[in-house]
């Protein structure tokens, strides 16, 4: 009876020590892929390091200035040659709905594609045909104007009697140097004088 006492316990702690060396085998093996000790386990690409063709994650966190338009810059008005404020004599009403940007990041310094949409309205003495809109694209670093070009927009108005839409966009919007919180960049209409930015 003593002997068959013993040979139970015998089993039971055979079966501990089995159980024991199975779940130490397999942590062990997990601390050796985490570790990554170069003993054949397959390691993570650091966190700034990715794939050909994928985003690095430094560039998903780099900092795209943010784009809005300047108090009285979102409308414009186009009026008969001599008739200006003349609210018979508007050949066109133009609105900016929306301002956007996207960037592309260099060594030192980032591009961008700058996006403004909007519509034109005909006015009392509108017709159809092609007018030109005054489109500023600005960047200041602080108070230093670091980009500014005036764009004179084209849009086809073939209809007088309802909206066009339109869409501009300045794609080559450079800023040089580091780039900061500091950065400000706007959008909008610009009816002179057009030397200034």
């Amino acid at each position: 009876m003593g002997c068959a006492l013993s040979r139970t316990r015998f089993s039971k702690l055979v079966a501990f020590f089995l159980l024991s060396a199975a779940v130490a085998g397999c942590q062990s093996g997990d601390r050796l892929g985490a570790l990554d000790l170069g003993l054949g386990g397959q390691a993570e690409p650091p966190a700034n390091e990715a794939a050909e063709g994928q985003v690095r994650q430094s560039e998903l966190r780099a900092y795209c200035p943010p784009i809005a338009l300047r108090s009285g810059t979102a409308y414009f008005n186009a009026y008969e040659r001599n008739a200006e404020d003349d609210p018979e004599k508007v050949v066109y009403q133009a609105a900016i709905s929306d301002v956007t940007r996207s960037c592309s990041y260099g060594a030192d310094s980032i591009t961008m594609t700058v996006a403004v949409a909007g519509r034109v309205v005909p006015g009392p003495v509108g017709k159809a045909g092609t007018i030109t809109m005054p489109i500023r694209v600005a960047v200041l670093r602080g108070e230093e104007v670091v980009y500014s070009e005036l764009h004179r927009y084209q849009v086809a108005v073939g209809d007088t009697s309802g909206a066009t839409q339109f869409v501009f966009n300045d794609p080559n919007v450079v800023i040089p140097g580091p780039i900061d919180t500091s950065i400000r960049v706007f959008a909008g209409y610009d009816e002179g004088p057009y030397d200034t930015p």
